[in-house]
């Protein structure tokens, strides 16, 4: 029990582990896949957030495109979006636009980034992926939110996401599969070129096909 005496929701019973690990690194929990079989060699913060590698990833996919913008969905504790923020400010500009749904990891989220030194780099709204207005060009989107609903907001985006830019949808192990086959349709229906990467909970790098030079 939690809440106010309600059983507790994952997210926030993976914020209360978060928040009790107190910022330590512990070995993947995901089971081993056909294709990343030894996810132990990979570490993580919590069960949520991306596998530290991946964060490692993140930034310097950040530092290597040089994004004017960025969004992120599903922001959970803050852990990426931070990362992202950092592989920003060493570049000296852009601006990363995160969401999260659930109002109180927010607050954990929106607490976390105020004492980051980070705050200029970012804009965190509590909002669906599904209502957000992003205005501009996206240049790098990272789709990390409630699995049913990555294809539907990576489609939602797609007219603005830059054909040179790149499209990031983590969670896409063979185990875990919605965001997986999401990834394998969208590339069907002419709209991804995706590369799949062996990590434990798996991550798609994509393109958008139309309006590549």
């Amino acid at each position: 029990m939690g809440l106010f005496g309600r059983k507790l929701k994952q997210e926030h019973k993976v914020m209360l582990q978060a928040e009790r690990a107190k910022g330590a690194l512990l070995p993947e929990y995901h089971r081993p896949t056909p294709e990343c079989p030894n996810p132990k060699r990979w570490s993580m913060y919590d069960s949520m957030t991306a596998e530290a590698e991946v964060l490692e990833f993140l930034r310097t996919i950040v530092t290597t495109i040089k994004p004017e913008l960025v969004v992120e969905t599903g922001s959970f504790l803050g852990v990426s979006t931070l990362w992202i923020a950092e592989g920003l400010k060493q570049n000296g500009f852009g601006k990363v636009v995160s969401c999260e749904f659930d109002p109180v990891v927010f607050a954990k989220a929106e607490e976390k980034i105020a004492s980051s030194g980070l705050s200029e780099w970012i804009e965190l709204r509590n909002e669906s992926s599904l209502e957000m207005k992003i205005e501009g060009t996206i240049d790098l989107f990272f789709s990390d939110s409630d699995m049913p609903i990555r294809e539907q907001e990576v489609t939602r985006f797609l007219p603005q996401i830059n054909p040179q830019g790149l499209v990031l949808m983590h969670d896409a192990s063979s185990h875990l599969k919605i965001v997986r086959d999401a990834a394998f349709k969208m590339e069907a229906e002419g709209l991804l070129s995706i590369i799949l990467l062996p990590t434990p909970r798996g991550l798609v790098v994509a393109q958008r096909r139309e309006g590549r030079r």
